[in-house]
């Protein structure tokens, strides 16, 4: 079964394919907020240092085991040690859980984008419009259907023909449309009701410029745990997708080389992204106008664009192409990980499994969408938000399933397997692997260390444990 297995046809298939699952929704929207948030530099400079080390780490070692199984995440760790194949299912539940609620957030990008095509982007920039479309009974799912129809097509075409080259067609206008779009934000000047005067240059400097004010040993942890959750979007671990793609890498590919590559991709995009957005939104809704989550795309950026004049509705329609481009190659990974799976463990032909994978996240997809309306209700998540089933559903997967999935695989690989495995794989041709030395002390002791706490903190026991020791001894450790 080995030899029969796809693969990329070449390094640069493997790269855009492997930057086009880590562009997607969460860096547009989330990379941009936690910049704004967490003190602008100080936050880019926090990142890059775990960038380099804490997600190089976590990189290397799932594309190894992909590549040195040739299985998909559901089968890869059993094949390295059978006690551990608990940690494949875990690894492909992830996926499947964020399949449905990012098929119905891709449904979103659409309908905007066909708003600010049709020349509706004023209507999509007024008060209550976003709310109104969520909440109502079918347009969302019309929309959802669209989306998911679109993914699917692509998975369908398997490795080369509908991955790689879907990947190589999308991610170089991706790319430029980022660019693009970054470089008019900067230029961007206005001055509001009040005779305030603002320029995307000082918004991209609030960006850039590290902001120490009000930062104390708490607020900094703060800072660093939201860049190492930025990290599992933005390079795609801990979600299967990494050992997928792996898996599909050739062996006689430098593999270093393409991971460090990815690195750069990534990193540069996801820097990119808040330039786009953050001046943009500092010059027309200053500070105060940057929030997580949906409503920075789709409340405060089409006000943005409205602000803009004639002007804005081409650059909303560039906007949400670009989105609707980078929601594609990320749900197309999502998708992959998990028709992989079915694959590798059943034995399933590739229509087959896509079919299944299809059918579960248009079910699931469609509850999601009625969580707005017919089976609308509210719970006070442990992070102190309260959530409808999209919300309940993105909680489970990346504060609960993905740091489990992260620790356990530091532990398999820096413990039982020895980091030795995956070095000998990464260099197998030979190559030089730079941060040899870096990575073995990252997956044996300094990574699951932090995802640790970055477990506590997602599950709302770092800052209750933090308070009760303040509580009973009066020290203030956070």
């Amino acid at each position: 079964m080995d030899e029969k297995r796809n693969s990329f046809k070449g390094s640069l298939g493997f790269v855009l394919a492997a930057a086009g699952s880590a562009v997607g929704l969460g860096n547009i929207w989330r990379f941009p907020y936690l910049a704004a948030k967490d003190g602008g530099g100080l936050f880019l400079v926090v990142y890059l240092v775990l960038a380099v080390t804490f997600g190089f780490t976590l990189l290397v070692a799932e594309v190894a085991i992909g590549r040195k199984t040739k299985q998909s995440p559901l089968t890869a760790y059993g094949k390295l040690n059978k006690k551990w194949k608990w940690l494949g299912a875990a690894a492909c539940l992830v996926p499947m859980i964020i399949m449905p609620y990012y098929t119905a957030i891709g449904g979103w990008v659409l309908k905007y984008l066909v708003a600010y095509l049709t020349g509706d982007g004023m209507e999509a920039a007024r008060d209550g419009y976003f709310t109104e479309f969520i909440t109502s009974d079918v347009e969302p799912i019309v929309m959802l259907v669209i989306f998911l129809a679109l993914v699917a097509v692509i998975v369908f075409g398997g490795v080369n023909k509908g991955i790689e080259n879907s990947s190589k067609v999308i991610m170089p206008i991706l790319l430029v449309l980022v660019l693009g779009i970054a470089v008019y934000s900067i230029f961007l000047n206005n001055t509001d009701e009040a005779g305030i005067h603002r320029t995307g240059l000082e918004g991209f400097k609030v960006y850039v410029v590290p902001s120490l004010e009000g930062v104390g040993v708490r607020e900094f942890i703060t800072v660093v745990m939201d860049a190492m959750g930025q990290l599992f979007f933005s390079i795609s671990v801990a979600m299967g997708i990494m050992v997928a793609y792996g898996s599909y890498v050739k062996d006689d590919a430098n593999m270093v080389k393409s991971v460090n590559q990815i690195e750069i991709f990534d990193t540069a995009v996801a820097f990119l992204a808040g330039v786009m957005i953050i001046p943009a939104v500092y010059v027309f809704l200053g500070k105060e106008g940057m929030s997580g989550g949906p409503s920075l795309m789709f409340v405060s950026l089409p006000k943005v664009f409205a602000a803009m004049g004639k002007v804005g509705n081409l650059i909303g329609a560039l906007f949400f192409a670009m989105v609707l481009f980078a929601a594609l190659t990320s749900a197309v990974s999502v998708m992959e990980a998990v028709v992989s799976s079915f694959m590798d463990a059943f034995k399933l032909p590739r229509i087959k499994a896509t079919a299944i994978e299809t059918a579960i996240a248009l079910v699931v997809g469609i509850v999601v969408c009625l969580g707005y309306n017919g089976l609308y209700f509210e719970l006070k998540l442990p992070t102190g938000s309260v959530g409808q089933i999209l919300d309940i559903m993105d909680y489970a997967s990346n504060n609960v399933l993905m740091p489990i999935v992260a620790i356990a695989t530091c532990i398999l690989v820096g413990w039982v397997l020895k980091p030795k495995t995956v070095i000998d794989e990464a260099t197998k041709n030979g190559e030089k692997m730079g941060r040899k030395g870096l990575f073995i002390v990252m997956i044996r002791y300094v990574a699951p260390i932090l995802l640790f706490f970055l477990f506590l903190k997602s599950i709302g026991l770092l800052d209750w444990i933090a308070d009760l020791i303040e509580a009973k001894f009066g020290i203030r450790i956070l």
